[in-house]
């Protein structure tokens, strides 16, 4: 979207949802002096019900201001208040040489939304400093063409790790949402965009996986393209996995966590852990004091943090970037650490 049109769609989104808390709070008020007048007034011929009181317009209108705040400052600072996020996960089959391995996980990057450079270097700075053994980044790398993650090539390639850099693509990346000159267009943009993952040191894993060995014994590294429920079904786990072992430890990178439930979870040959984003817990919600909710969960059964089920492991980061709401209220950009440790 342009400047303008960005503008104004944010400003009317705001003033929506300031007004929608304002009315809440005045109908609750109401319903408030409604039943005081029910409990206390009711006589023979009737009860009297007072006017509305001040006191909740007050309290409404207040509540009206601190929803403008609160979106003001996801706008501002909360799109890029990166939060370091840490799981230790425990496996019977994890081979001993990789007991206390370590991975940093982002996704979601879309660095076409980026316009904070010294933003962004922060959360690279703060990716390094897990000093993890492994880094992996789960898709979507851009919003629509391969050219806006040029200005932050110098970032992200910043990033390394003792075991390497890999990385899926996700279904922002394959151009699907913009109108191109010609199909040929698009695959070219395609093409430069598994160029620029290279450039930045990502070793793009494409329907295929990797052996990371250590002292002897190996894991399995596995990745593919995106298979997305509703967002394209693109991805061979079949071909991914191709000869490796059942009983091989496997850690699977795919963009959408609706692949987890139709395939992973009970594929054949045990994935312990897969890894994925494409929710970004829709920018919205609130994870406070037990609270873990957002309007994205009436989309997606898992859409932030860890899942365990039928003895394996799914993890859903909750986005570096951000997309469409220039902003985040609640659900803050994420950089997952998984230590991995043998039970």
């Amino acid at each position: 979207m342009n400047k303008f049109f960005q503008i104004v769609s944010h400003a009317f989104l705001i003033i929506f949802a300031a007004e929608i808390v304002f009315a809440f709070f005045l109908l609750l008020g109401d319903v408030y002096s409604l039943l005081i007048a029910l409990a206390t007034n009711f006589q023979p011929g009737g009860f009297q019900l007072s006017g509305r009181s001040n006191y909740w317009v007050d309290f409404a209108f207040v509540m009206f201001c601190l929803t403008i705040a609160l979106f003001a400052y996801g706008i501002t600072q909360g799109k890029y208040a990166y939060r370091v996020i840490k799981h230790t996960l425990y496996f019977d089959d994890l081979p001993a040489s990789f007991d206390g391995f370590t991975l940093t996980q982002i996704s979601d990057v879309h660095s076409g939304s980026f316009t904070n450079p010294k933003a962004v270097q922060k959360g690279i700075d703060m990716i390094n400093a897990q000093k993890s053994d492994l880094f992996v980044f789960t898709g979507d790398l851009v919003n629509n063409a391969s050219s806006e993650i040029v200005p932050y090539i110098g970032h992200f390639s910043q990033i390394k790790a003792p075991f390497g850099q890999f990385s899926v693509l996700g279904n922002h990346d394959y151009g699907d949402y913009i109108k191109w000159p010609s199909e040929i267009d698009k695959i070219k943009n395609l093409n430069q965009l598994k160029a620029y993952h290279k450039e930045l040191g990502f070793k793009l894993l494409l329907d295929e996986h990797i052996e990371l060995h250590k002292n002897g014994e190996k894991i399995i590294l596995a990745g593919i393209e995106n298979w997305g429920i509703g967002f394209g079904e693109r991805g061979d786990l079949n071909k991914a996995l191709q000869n490796t072992n059942v009983n091989d430890f496997k850690i699977l990178l795919s963009h959408d966590p609706s692949h987890w439930d139709a395939q992973v979870k009970n594929y054949p040959s045990k994935i312990q852990l897969s890894l994925a984003g494409h929710t970004h817990g829709m920018q919205f919600g609130i994870e406070a004091f037990g609270i873990k909710w957002s309007p994205i969960k009436y989309r997606y059964k898992h859409w932030a943090g860890i899942k365990t089920e039928n003895g394996r492991y799914l993890n859903v980061n909750r986005g570096f970037g951000f997309l469409g709401f220039s902003g985040r209220i609640g659900i803050w950009p994420e950089i997952t650490v998984i230590e991995l440790k043998r039970k």
